[in-house]
């Protein structure tokens, strides 16, 4: 039964939907979370104050409230628009229920909410770099944000890849809770299934399988990319599984030669 579901096209659908989810909404939280980590770190209050908010609100609140929140909207902004402020024209106007779809509200509650964690992270790394390397950059010219960019960045990437990669597998996971609001993702595909048939063990066997083989995925991308930005900090990198394993395989190929040899 379960490995009759593994690959069934409804199943396989819901497999690639979660996956978007899980790109879309890790960009969305990457790219949003370092500009929220440098807005932090900034010298201007009103600048640090807006992204000390943003964190506190997006944390402090469930992304299972904030996906719910997103999806309904419309019911509190029926009509959404985009003008200049104090009684401007608008430039922009649309429906909300158009706008805000169930695939875009299950990007903006996810993205959002990622966005605050990944703020939190990226800010940690920065901080880990010593104030030498920032001062020496603008003793001989460059810019703040070359600075960043050229200096900072790839010393605190040793810090902050580990937590990414913990919090992509994460979302993987966390994906599931947009079957709340009937997107058809890895859950949602299995549920419409076992709600027809009543085989909801398998079914929930099938959906926790795919979870693991693509978990398992992302900790082997997870593993090698940390292993590349280490290459810097450390004189000699651990072997990798592949190299342990064929050196295992060498030393006992080695001993059976040897008798083989004295003979």
């Amino acid at each position: 039964m379960i490995g009759h579901y593994l690959l069934a096209a409804r199943v396989l659908r819901g497999l690639v939907a979660t996956l978007e989810l899980t790109a879309i909404s890790m960009a969305i939280g990457i790219a949003l979370g370092l500009m929220l980590a440098v807005m932090r770190l900034s010298p201007n209050p009103l600048v640090s104050t807006a992204s000390w908010l943003y964190v506190w609100l997006f944390r402090g609140t469930p992304v299972y409230v904030q996906i719910l929140f997103w999806y309904n909207v419309a019911a509190l902004y029926p009509r959404l628009s985009l003008g200049l402020p104090f009684g401007g024209p608008q430039l922009l106007h649309a429906n909300a229920n158009t706008l805000i779809t169930v695939f875009a509200a299950a990007i903006l509650g996810l993205g959002l909410n990622e966005a605050a964690y990944m703020a939190e992270i990226i800010r940690a790394g920065i901080l880990s770099v010593s104030e030498g390397q920032s001062e020496a950059a603008y003793a001989l010219g460059m810019t703040r944000l070359k600075t960043l960019r050229r200096i900072v960045l790839p010393q605190a990437m040793r810090l902050i890849i580990p937590p990414t990669g913990n919090e992509t597998i994460s979302m993987l996971k966390t994906t599931s809770l947009v079957s709340v609001i009937a997107y058809t993702e890895l859950l949602y595909s299995v549920q419409e299934i076992y709600d027809v048939n009543y085989e909801t063990i398998p079914l929930l066997i099938v959906a926790s399988i795919w979870y693991l083989v693509i978990t398992s995925v992302l900790s082997v991308g997870q593993y090698y990319l940390e292993r590349r930005f280490r290459r810097g900090a450390a004189r000699q990198l651990a072997p990798t599984p592949l190299e342990r394993l064929r050196r295992f395989l060498l030393a006992g190929h080695a001993q059976v030669e040897m008798p083989a040899e004295r003979r």
